[in-house]
């Protein structure tokens, strides 16, 4: 295991808002965090209203691929954050939890995502602060 949190961002399809999520962690802690994000139901593409939304922040999420939810996956990461699957996360002893309670972008264009970009960008922004604060000299 790894010294830095690790963080696995789960959603139905993995094509939206774990995706966006994913790319916003990514962006914001750069290296000080671990990050992984999955479907228990995966979609055959990202969501092109999540990848023009992003697009817009200078967030590029084109080449990313929706990936199915592994028992492992849960296993290797600290915290565990679901949207809108529920109980498909196994649960193990030791894991942090969370569920953020997001709207679902599928089917919408980018001006619905666009909230919803923006909401989770917040949500991901208190999770840097409390798990992966920048260290001060």
């Amino acid at each position: 295991m790894s010294d830095k949190p690790s963080v696995l961002f789960v959603c139905v399809h993995n094509a939206g808002r774990s995706q966006m999520a994913a790319a916003w962690l990514t962006h914001l802690a750069g290296d000080r965090v671990e990050v992984r994000s999955a479907g228990s139901n995966p979609g055959d593409a990202v969501n092109p209203a999540a990848i023009a939304a992003m697009a817009e922040v200078g967030i590029d999420i084109s080449a990313e691929t929706p990936k199915i939810l592994t028992v492992d996956a849960v296993k290797e990461s600290d915290v565990c954050i679901t949207m809108g699957c529920g109980d498909t996360c196994p649960v193990f002893p030791g894991k942090r939890y969370l569920d953020w309670d997001l709207e679902d972008p599928a089917g919408q264009g980018v001006e619905a995502v666009r909230p919803i970009r923006d909401e989770i960008k917040t949500l991901v922004e208190g999770l840097i602060k409390e798990i992966a604060p920048e260290k001060t000299a």
